[in-house]
């Protein structure tokens, strides 16, 4: 079992918990997520924070940007959003599951953000269990 945690934020990978072993959290909210679930949130925000330092350059100080992807689960889909400016951003996302199955609106603060973001990056959750 694998936790982390900081201001605002929590992670937990316990691939003993199959088919939901990754919990992610913020301030108010938790949720189990896939293996599956859990690499293509891991992808998308870590694919927003590039484009960001891609970009940081060319914004001014005071300008703030909003960045979205999505990602087709098949079935289902995966939207997320950076929104703020090249220094302090939010990451929320939608997870609209196939028919039948939960689906989750969250996102953490930016306080947290940055911070979730590099701890998704830093597990090796792409393989599953």
């Amino acid at each position: 079992m694998q936790v982390l945690e900081g201001e605002g934020w929590r992670l937990l990978v316990d691939p003993a918990r199959h088919p939901f072993s990754v919990l992610i959290g913020g301030d108010s909210w938790a949720a189990e997520f896939s293996w599956a679930e859990a690499a293509e949130l891991r992808q998308l925000a870590g694919e927003l924070e590039r484009q960001l330092v891609a970009i940081a350059d060319q914004l001014m100080p005071e300008e703030s940007i909003a960045l979205e992807l999505e990602r087709d689960l098949n079935p289902g889909s995966l939207w997320m959003e950076l929104e703020g400016d090249s220094q302090s951003w939010s990451l929320r996302f939608v997870l609209t599951p196939e028919l039948g199955r939960r689906g989750l609106e969250a996102g953490w603060g930016p306080d947290a953000s940055a911070a979730i973001c590099a701890a998704l990056q830093g597990l090796a959750i792409n393989a599953g269990p």
